[in-house]
């Protein structure tokens, strides 16, 4: 692929915003793009961030004399979370509009900040999408190697990058945290994480293989989810009457660096673990569709005691004195052609008068459309095709 810059499809506010995002997403890429004429700050520079952390009210005379509604950004805000007090006094006073970028919310929340008291809206970016990457989107690769824009953009490097990725980016990550005492236990529970990718969380038994505390296993998956790293899929419990699953399940954010993280990234994969893959990147488009086109859906799974599952279940409606919950049901799967049986817990699903099933979708490697008495299966790209054009949810 051509290493030109990459249209994103997550839009600039009109009024201040955080943008979080996992490292080498593109944040300071997208923020350079989208605001040309803001004055940047970048506290990697080492200067700045010792000047601004000594005194943070230093940050107004280096703004000078800018107009009102003018656009400061700041790159890297978890650095010096005291800042941001300075900066709600600068919106007040100024009536300045600011950028501030990070990778993670935990430190500025645990510096005693309050993200600004909503006077900042909050936005996501994350690695590349179907819908932005177009005609160079390739599916097996994007299975075995993820949509973190240094792998799409440089496909010859893919495996080094993604190693230098979790050996070195997370790592220095979780340091920056700052509450992780020793570094062995949290790396071999990040193998498990990533071996665990799209599975059942049982929090007991990662404690017992990592060899690590449970109140550990928790902080450790916290950690993931603060640096926006990976997401727990809640389960959906409509209480129709069937023992439902109630543990949720973890995703990470990108199959490519899920796959780094369980130490697999030298070793062929298997179809089991391509098929994780492929609900991984599904829920990483489904959550950048609801995110950029403002949809703000909940996204669950749902599955019942006797195993029958659902891989996404996203919630249209909301239930009400009046009214039942509307879901769309989409079930994916890893085969190039559709078995019927596939369809069995979502037509159950559809059953139930406690409940309005929207739509049913089955979404397959295969390449042909069908049509079975309301549901319909599209292969992959069809699926993305129509969940950009806003014809899914």
């Amino acid at each position: 692929m051509e290493k030109s810059y990459i249209e994103r499809l997550l839009g600039v506010p009109n009024r201040s915003f955080f943008l979080f995002g996992s490292r080498g997403v593109g944040k300071s890429t997208w923020l350079e793009k989208k605001m040309p004429d803001a004055l940047f700050f970048n506290l990697l520079d080492s200067s700045l961030y010792l000047e601004l952390s000594h005194n943070p009210m230093s940050l107004e005379a280096m703004a000078g004399n800018l107009p009102d509604d003018s656009w400061i950004v700041i790159d890297e805000i978890q650095k010096i979370p005291p800042l941001l007090d300075e900066v709600h006094r600068l919106m007040e006073k100024k009536r300045w509009r600011f950028a501030l970028c990070g990778s993670s919310a935990r430190k500025l929340r645990r510096g005693g900040v309050n993200l600004l008291g909503g006077r900042a809206l909050t936005r996501n970016l994350d690695a590349f999408s179907y819908a932005e990457l177009g005609k160079n989107f390739d599916l097996d690769f994007s299975l075995q190697w993820g949509l973190l824009p240094w792998v799409q953009l440089e496909k010859e490097n893919a495996a080094d990058i993604l190693d230098s990725y979790v050996n070195t980016y997370i790592k220095e990550e979780i340091k920056e945290e700052g509450i992780i005492r020793r570094v062995p236990p949290f790396l071999r529970f990040l193998k498990i994480a990533g071996q665990l990718n799209g599975q059942l969380i049982n929090a007991q038994n990662i404690s017992r293989e990592a060899m690590t505390p449970r109140a550990s296993v928790d902080v450790y998956f916290s950690i993931l989810q603060d640096t926006l790293l990976g997401y727990f899929l809640p389960a959906y419990r409509p209480n129709i009457k069937v023992r439902e699953q109630t543990h949720p399940k973890f995703y990470w954010f990108d199959p490519g660096v899920a796959r780094s993280a369980a130490g697999w990234l030298f070793d062929p994969i298997d179809r089991t673990w391509k098929g994780t893959a492929l609900e991984t990147l599904i829920f990483h488009e489904l959550r950048v569709y609801n995110h950029t086109r403002g949809r703000n859906r909940d996204i669950f799974f749902y599955r019942t005691a006797n195993g029958a599952e659902i891989d996404f279940v996203i919630e249209t409606q909301k239930k009400t004195p009046s009214s039942v919950s509307h879901i769309v049901c989409i079930e994916i799967k890893m085969a190039e052609k559709w078995n019927r049986s596939w369809e069995s817990a979502m037509r159950a699903l559809k059953s139930s008068d406690q409940i309005k099933v929207d739509r049913m979708i089955g979404v397959y490697t295969g390449q042909r459309a069908y049509h079975f008495s309301g549901l319909d299966v599209l292969p992959v790209e069809v699926f993305l095709e129509e969940l950009y054009r806003g014809n899914i949810f």
